[in-house]
């Protein structure tokens, strides 16, 4: 294949990268500018403390204001992890405030409280033909909190069991009689 028919693409990230600076104010050209945000700050927040702390630097002479001088010209492009300081300071104050376990559409996703899973089951009364005696060894089951009746329950009189003649009803009945009968494994 020709050069001529390959497609080249190319972009330039580096000039959309420039940076937020604070150059001029009106007609009236900031010295020793452009400065950014980082440098704007630490010139307006180091020049308060050193007022308001004037009292216990003042024996030193110009080296607080010197380091304060210094320390505008470090911050002049400086990066964190590829950001901005206040980008970076910016998306650790959101880092902090976001919920524990992230959000879900918007919302502060939580877990459920716990809570005990409850079931129960019903043995019905439908017993195949030949076993209607077993039916009457397992009552129905009653889920807790239900309303119960509290009455004495009727006294039954053992009955002789009777012979079976039907084959098992059941899958389990069916893999219990296909067992070996044998007492070990």
């Amino acid at each position: 294949m020709s050069a001529a028919g390959l497609r080249v693409g190319r972009y330039y990230t580096t000039a959309r990268r420039h940076p937020w600076v604070l150059g001029k104010v009106a007609d009236w050209k900031i010295p020793l500018g452009p400065y950014t945000p980082a440098q704007i700050a630490v010139a307006v927040g180091g020049g308060f403390l050193l007022i308001k702390t004037i009292g216990w630097w003042s024996w030193m002479g110009p080296v607080p204001v010197i380091g304060w001088v210094l320390a505008i010209w470090t911050v002049r492009r400086p990066k964190v992890a590829g950001r901005s300081p206040v980008q970076a300071a910016a998306g650790w104050v959101l880092f902090l405030c976001q919920p524990r376990g992230g959000r879900i559409a918007g919302r502060a996703a939580r877990d459920h409280a716990p809570r005990p899973l409850l079931g129960g089951f019903t043995i019905e009364d439908t017993p195949a033909p030949g076993l209607a005696a077993q039916s009457t060894l397992f009552p129905a089951v009653r889920r807790p909190g239900a309303a119960q009746d509290h009455s004495p329950a009727p006294r039954r009189t053992p009955s002789p069991a009777p012979e079976r003649k039907a084959g098992p009803a059941s899958g389990v009945q069916q893999l219990l009689a296909l067992a070996p009968q044998g007492g070990g494994r």
